[in-house]
């Protein structure tokens, strides 16, 4: 029985060819990527001028924010948060977040739809509170 050697361009060229297909969806993508949304501030937003937080930390950590104001409430009973400024704020999605940003549709759900995220937020906290009244 003899043996059967490779052939050292045909394992090369296997190789090329088995890299090329699972970079493809990578390379295929390049530069495509849709820009990110732009929001538009409430009227109420406007004349709040100032957010709980920094814009720019509410954009990235919004969500672990709103995690530990859940805990917080729930757990220890507490409900005023204070930010680094020194300023009070209810802890609620409901009558703190949606007073500025009232309109899911065109803020929360343009970049949760961007980022292909699904939050539950939304299974037990109505998504305009302010109307049911």
């Amino acid at each position: 029985m003899s043996k059967k050697m490779y052939n050292k361009e045909q394992v090369v060229a296997g190789l090329v060819i088995f890299i090329a297909l699972v970079s493809f969806p990578f390379w295929y993508n390049l530069g495509k990527a849709a820009p990110a949304p732009t929001l538009e501030l409430t009227k109420e937003a406007k004349a709040a001028k100032v957010c709980v937080r920094p814009t720019e930390y509410m954009k990235a950590e919004h969500m672990q924010l709103l995690d530990v104001w859940r805990d917080t409430v729930v757990r220890e009973g507490k409900r005023i948060y204070v930010n680094e400024a020194g300023k009070a704020f209810n802890m609620s999605l409901s009558n703190t977040c949606l007073d500025c940003h009232s309109n899911k549709a065109e803020f929360c759900d343009r970049c949760h739809n961007y980022a292909s995220v699904d939050p539950y937020c939304y299974d037990c906290h109505i998504d305009n509170p302010k109307e049911t009244k």
